[in-house]
């Protein structure tokens, strides 16, 4: 006859029997997960990188910049002046986009999804356009301190001219660690000042990169030594401070 189990001994259910070995997967499977999400929270090409939002009118910049050759400062006014890229007004648009004298207003209606453009205009309320770059509100940026000194829309923005009606998106991460590698050695970037909105402008085409590859000096076709050569003749002849004020915190943290 078997004996019962004392009152005063607590027995565990069969299904305690399943717990340690849950337990030991449960270790096991958070081991290889959390690698894997320290690895994609701190990853910087998760700050939005490729972001593209949808904005209210389809605005091709490789119809306006690519094939007509507009400048960036056309739209772009306060660039080389100010901190903040200014968006332009309905009023720059429909300089262009309201050439017929016999519409109303005379705004040309030209097409369905230029509608927006039109009614913004005839009743003075701006678009609202959805910002793509959006610097951290801890992090101090100044258009005008990068424009100036030769740092080109195309090293921040990618090539605009060849984004169409699909929308601009972000072409670099603009993380910390992306700002502090130009920071460190500006002269990998710098390019004439009366170069920054060219988007197809290359070292090699300069002056002293066409005469060092003629004598030998670099390898033709060797871009990053033309622009090591170019660089370092902008930075200084732009004043560019050393990479301890480059680097340091206030720089950028204000």
């Amino acid at each position: 006859m078997s004996k019962s189990p004392s009152p005063d001994k607590f027995v565990f259910p069969r299904w305690a029997n399943y717990v340690l070995p849950l337990l030991v997967l449960g270790v096991i499977g958070g081991g290889m997960y959390a690698p894997t999400a320290v690895y994609l929270g701190l990853n910087p090409d998760n700050l939005n990188l490729h972001y593209r939002p949808e904005q209210p009118i389809p605005y091709s910049h490789a119809t306006h910049v690519g094939q007509l050759g507009m400048d960036c400062t056309y739209c772009h006014t306060t660039v080389e002046h100010a901190a903040f890229a200014a968006v332009p007004p309905t009023q720059t648009c429909i300089a262009c986009h309201g050439n017929s004298p016999d519409a109303p207003m005379g705004i040309k209606k030209a097409s369905a999804k230029l509608q927006p453009l039109y009614d913004s205009y005839a009743s003075g309320e701006p678009i609202e356009w959805i910002k793509v770059h959006d610097i951290a509100d801890y992090a101090y940026f100044n258009h005008a301190a990068h424009t100036t000194k030769g740092i080109g829309c195309v090293t921040c923005h990618g090539r605009v001219d060849q984004m169409g009606e699909e929308g601009v998106y972000q072409a670099q991460n603009l993380s910390m660690s992306w700002c502090i590698e130009c920071h460190r050695e500006p002269e990998k970037y710098l390019r004439p000042a009366d170069e920054v909105t060219n988007m197809t402008w290359s070292a090699l085409d300069e002056p002293e990169a066409v005469a060092a590859i003629a004598a030998g000096q670099i390898d033709e076709g060797d871009e990053d030594a033309a622009q090591l050569l170019v660089g370092t003749r902008i930075k200084g002849e732009m004043n560019i401070h050393n990479k301890y004020y480059m680097q340091a915190c206030s720089t950028c943290h204000r």
